[in-house]
């Protein structure tokens, strides 16, 4: 898996290919499926397979459903327990049993009348779901960021490009309106030129499964308790205490895939299998696809891979903790332009959201619909005149889940296409090398290479688990 430069510019060439693929039409879906509600008739229809069902699947697969030009037909989960909850509120919502199950996702990704596919799964499993995808000529909504390593987001955006697919990252923050105007406002110079920008990320770890509580209090009764998870690790009667078989339901060996095995320990499984490096990427891979992301918007750097130098400091547990990953740091990036990027998490004196900083003033967004300036009337505007907007980004007044499946009919791209969502995660894996390493890195933009770095280099991929590979 060596990474090697991709094509990542969203060019003329690469929209009129996109917009001249042709649509699949469904060759498949039940009578049942009419239903009497108003919806367009099954021919007219977008057909989706969904894969996942933790923590943003259902209510992505929500929004999907809600659209009445789209029908959820498949479903696909490694946890039984998952698949029968994601197959009850599918046909709840259709009141009908139309929807399929799997437990390979291969074989739903197979099917010739399912349009487009939907994943929400661990970062881990990003490049072989969406790689086969594309393969099977389905458009694809994937969540950030785009995939664990740098090469696999490589993978990625040569497996969506060769096939001329339509692909909507879950930044959904695009598609709002304080964050579209804000980023259109830097982007037409309101603030002068940009010089510094701010993104804050959140720190520390967080319990979302809700699986880390109780462990901490079954091993806070031992003769040497454990206060952290960050501080659990193997080697010790706590870790014995921790580790368990694997549900009945859930197929430990398919959910691990081509990561490293490794003892099952239920509060780094669903949704907490983020806080381990070998399943996620902590709170600096989790957020900057958000709020990095929007800062690239306002900066135009949409069609490059930035930034040219990256360097760092955090804090880590131990390597062998069963939540590993960092839980304070701030990275500098320097772009071209003489302008430093600044991402933090649990420093007080960077600010959660974007922030841009300029020769004339500054701005900063948020969610929340939260949003300051340096200027009362930029604030109070929320909108740009006529004479000033010369750069007008695209804005989705529909949402984010309309946006795709508008994408899909058209064939033009989305507001977060494969391109943007590679670039937009650059800095945070270039970030988090930079913290493992302890060493500033040299970034050749072009070639998307670490320069003068042969360990840093190996840090851009990981190896995979026989039998998997990414082809």
């Amino acid at each position: 898996m060596k990474p090697s430069p991709v094509k990542t510019r969203i060019s003329r060439r690469r929209f009129l290919a996109v917009s001249g693929a042709a649509i699949a039409v469904p060759t498949f879906i039940p009578a049942s499926s009419l239903g009497a509600d108003g919806r367009p008739a099954p021919s007219n229809r977008i057909t989706m397979g969904v894969v996942g069902w933790g923590m943003q699947a259902p209510g992505n697969t929500s929004n999907f459903m809600r659209q009445p030009d789209c029908q959820v037909v498949a479903t696909t989960n490694i946890d039984k327990g998952h698949l029968e909850k994601s197959l009850k509120a599918i046909n709840g919502f259709y009141k009908n049993e139309d929807c399929k199950a799997y437990d390979d996702y291969r074989e739903m990704m197979a099917r010739k009348d399912i349009d487009t596919v939907m994943l929400a799964v661990p970062d881990h499993w990003h490049a072989l779901m969406s790689v086969e995808a594309a393969k099977n000529k389905k458009d694809i909504f994937g969540e950030k960021p785009l995939a664990r390593t740098i090469a696999e987001q490589q993978a990625i955006v040569r497996a969506v490009q060769a096939n001329q697919r339509i692909w909507q990252t879950g930044s959904w923050q695009r598609s709002e309106r304080n964050f579209h105007y804000a980023a259109e406002a830097v982007r037409n110079g309101v603030i002068g030129k940009v010089t510094r920008v701010e993104v804050g990320l959140p720190s520390g770890h967080h319990d979302f499964a809700g699986t880390g509580k109780p462990l901490l209090e079954k091993l806070s009764k031992l003769p040497e308790p454990v206060t952290s998870l960050a501080k659990l690790a193997p080697g010790t009667p706590a870790w014995e205490a921790a580790v368990s078989a694997p549900p009945a339901g859930l197929d430990y060996e398919k959910w691990i895939g081509p990561s490293t095995m490794e003892p099952y320990v239920q509060a780094r499984g669903h949704m907490n299998w983020r806080w381990n490096y070998n399943t996620g990427g902590g709170q600096l891979l989790d957020w900057i696809g958000h709020h990095g992301d929007i800062a690239h918007w306002g900066l135009g750097n949409d069609d490059t891979i930035g930034p040219m130098e990256v360097e760092g400091v955090g804090e880590f547990p131990a390597p062998n903790a069963l939540w590993n990953t960092c839980t304070k740091y701030r990275i500098t990036c320097k772009y071209p332009g003489d302008i430093e990027l600044i991402i933090a998490g649990g420093h007080s004196d960077i600010a959660g959201g974007t922030k841009w900083i300029g020769t004339d003033g500054w701005i900063w967004v948020d969610r929340g619909n939260n949003f300051k300036a340096s200027r009362k009337e930029w604030e109070e505007s929320r909108a740009l005149a006529d004479d000033v907007r010369k750069v007008k980004l695209p804005f989705t007044p529909g949402g984010h889940f309309r946006n795709f499946l508008d994408s899909v009919k058209s064939r033009q791209p989305t507001v977060t296409p494969v391109e943007v969502a590679h670039h937009s995660a650059i800095p945070g894996h270039l970030g988090l090398i930079a913290l493992l390493t302890g060493r500033k890195i040299r970034w050749d933009a072009a070639k998307e290479q670490i320069l003068g770095d042969a360990d840093a280099s190996k840090y851009l991929s990981r190896p995979y688990r026989a039998p998997w590979a990414l082809s």
